[in-house]
């Protein structure tokens, strides 16, 4: 069956770095576009960022020139490079495949 683990969550201030990956099993993720997620207290699951099969990107607008998507297709594993991190990238992040299946997600805490 579709499993995601998702990695790499943690407490850091403004500014700094993070990077989330995402190993996949359970399906051909080569054939698969992946896709990032994040959802904070109250507000609704939003997507961040998408990775095509071929390997075509795209961003929401609030992380465009901060946030990079990558994928390791040897690895079966989806990557999230986050830099100049703000407050209010603060969410848990999930990765989703085509499947309908939902990791655990990570916690992401950007706070002074």
């Amino acid at each position: 069956q579709v499993q995601l683990v998702e990695s790499g969550g943690g407490l850091v201030q403004p500014g700094a770095s993070l990077r989330l990956s995402c190993a996949a099993s359970g399906f051909t993720f080569s054939a698969s576009g992946m896709m990032w997620y994040r959802q904070s207290p109250g507000k609704e699951r939003e997507l961040v960022a998408g990775i095509s099969s071929a390997g075509y990107t795209t961003y929401a607008d609030s992380v465009k020139g901060r946030f990079t998507i990558a994928r390791d297709n040897a690895r079966d594993t989806v990557y999230l490079q986050m830099n100049s991190l703000k407050f209010e990238d603060t969410a848990v992040y999930y990765c989703k495949s085509r499947w309908p299946q939902w990791g655990q997600g990570t916690q992401v805490t950007v706070a002074s």
